[in-house]
């Protein structure tokens, strides 16, 4: 089973089981296609984040990119810098991860797991409602990149978005593609795909060398941190990646019975929303070094009696001791995919070029857009772990995960979002464990999310009067949202049935996705 947050992509993945591939071929697959035929949301010119589940054991993937060896805070005292244009880039690490898993854990050759992306790009794709939408948000930030290059790939003649329905076909990043089908990733890193970039940030005053391509290694493999919820264990990411947040939430819910949880009671939303603050801003002021975190001897902000007290300390009334003024927590556009087999193997990736459509600067000649994952370093404290430095690695919100039941494996699952990713893999999972929901359910139920300020948004529609005045009197202020809003992050999970043989598969309504499988 396949899920994705394009049909096109999903269907790569697919064709990778059809062909006798595994559950990781099936990922990679996808994982390439969707930077083909999702460009807003990634790419070969962003970052991928893992978890993996093979041979009845689950891996943590840390395929974090690195800020440029150039990079200093002095460089970025313009806000800008860090979010549009070449300066904004961090060295890509997206084909690195795909490269490492398919090597590893892969059956089929890398040719045929680059195939699809290929002729994808060749081909071209249908524009969607949502691309055309950003686009046309977007336009004004491509035209303020000095040489067009991001415009000239991804708006029609360089000048208007697409229309719906338009085809969409990038000859240039098929060119790309064919190198690194034919020489392997390693040439992205170590040939002349890596001189173009160098040349390319040069004349545009970037910062990426080829030095610094050369310097991305293999991503790292971790012990993943799990924790219960309820009678199933999440298993996800440890720093620099937000699973903690998800687990310190889960084990916060686990102190309210799931009937209040399910009651539809306005002051169950108030407990939820309380949760929400309270998990995301231990985060922001617990941020944990990646190469130390398995090093404290304690998974810190993990322990059942911290999660306790925390839920004990949510009352009746919003917490005012908390900050009313939240952080600034770029990213808001990124994917995530979900494959399984019938071998017992999953993988979920959760990749992403930052903003949408990254840097807003594509790579000449190569097609390809540039991340903006400068703007997700820490720029004034310079004893935080990812303050801006050279080779640093930039904080993630993404936290893909596997659940266990009965200790065995039943779904992988995962959301893009930013610091709304934990909240959308909460309620979904919530809606499953305390709500008895199927999947197609869980993920078409109305989201929320509380910002640590106070701010809870809410999709129209979704939620009673009763429930929005309650939590106006109660002090919050409730922004709506459009019913099923792109803002409100993207579930693509995949489960495994546990009273029969096979698999479920759900994509989200809020993206352009599709999950499929095999008989």
């Amino acid at each position: 089973m396949v899920s994705s947050a394009f049909p096109d992509a999903t269907r790569a993945g697919l064709e990778m089981l059809k062909k006798g591939g595994n559950a990781i071929d099936a990922a990679c697959a996808t994982a390439l296609a969707l930077g083909v035929c999702e460009p807003q949301a990634s790419g070969i010119g962003g970052q991928s984040m893992a978890i993996l589940h093979i041979n009845g054991k689950s891996i943590a993937i840390d395929g974090s990119s690195r800020s440029p060896s150039l990079a200093h805070s002095s460089v970025y005292k313009k806000k800008r810098s860090r979010r549009l244009g070449y300066r904004a880039a961090t060295v890509p690490s997206t084909l690195s991860t795909i490269g490492f898993l398919h090597k590893k854990y892969g059956k089929l050759e890398w040719q045929k797991i680059v195939a699809p992306s290929i002729r994808i790009a060749k081909n071209g794709y249908m524009i969607t409602q949502l691309q055309h939408n950003l686009q046309t948000r977007e336009l004004d930030n491509f035209f303020l990149i000095k040489s067009k290059s991001g415009a000239k790939y991804f708006l029609k003649d360089g000048l208007t978005p697409y229309g719906v329905g338009d085809r969409f076909i990038q000859s240039d990043l098929a060119y790309t593609l064919e190198i690194i089908s034919e020489n392997g990733f390693e040439s992205f890193y170590q040939g002349e795909i890596a001189k173009v970039i160098d040349r390319d940030m040069r004349n545009n005053r970037g910062l990426v060398r080829y030095e610094d391509l050369v310097f991305i290694r293999e991503p790292i493999e971790k012990k993943p941190i799990s924790r219960k919820y309820r009678h199933v264990s999440i298993v996800t990411l440890p720093p620099p990646a937000a699973g903690r947040t998800l687990l310190l939430t889960l084990m916060m819910l686990n102190h309210l019975p799931s009937k209040f949880l399910r009651s539809g009671k306005p002051s169950s939303y108030h407990f939820v929303a309380e949760t929400f603050r309270k998990a995301f801003l231990h985060r922001t002021q617990q941020p944990l070094q990646r190469h130390t975190y398995d090093q404290t001897g304690v998974n810190v902000g993990l322990e059942r009696h911290f999660a306790k007290q925390m839920a004990e300390s949510i009352h009746d009334s919003m917490d005012a001791t908390l900050p009313m003024i939240d952080p600034d927590f770029g990213g808001e556009d990124t994917t995530h995919l979900s494959t399984m087999d019938d071998e017992g193997n999953a993988v979920g990736i959760t990749q992403s070029i930052e903003l949408a459509y990254g840097s807003k600067a594509a790579a000449e000649g190569l097609g390809f857009l540039y991340n903006n994952y400068m703007s997700a370093f820490e720029f004034s404290n310079a004893n935080h772990p990812y303050y801006i430095r050279p080779n640093a690695i930039p904080w993630t919100s993404v936290s893909p995960s596997l659940v266990f039941y009965n200790k065995s494996l039943w779904m992988v699952i995962g959301s893009p979002g930013s610091q709304r990713i934990f909240s959308t893999i909460t309620q979904f999972l919530s809606r499953i464990v305390d709500g008895n929901l199927p999947m197609s359910e869980a993920v078409d139920r109305p989201r929320f999310h509380c910002a640590i300020g106070g701010t809870v948004s809410m999709e129209e529609g979704g939620f009673s009067h009763e429930i929005v005045d309650y939590l106006k009197e109660i002090g919050y202020d409730v922004v709506m949202k459009e019913r099923y809003s792109f803002y409100h992050g993207a579930i693509h999970a995949v489960m495994r049935l546990q009273t029969q043989r096979g698999f479920h598969g759900v994509a989200e309504v809020r993206r352009d996705g599709t999950a499929e499988g095999l008989n």
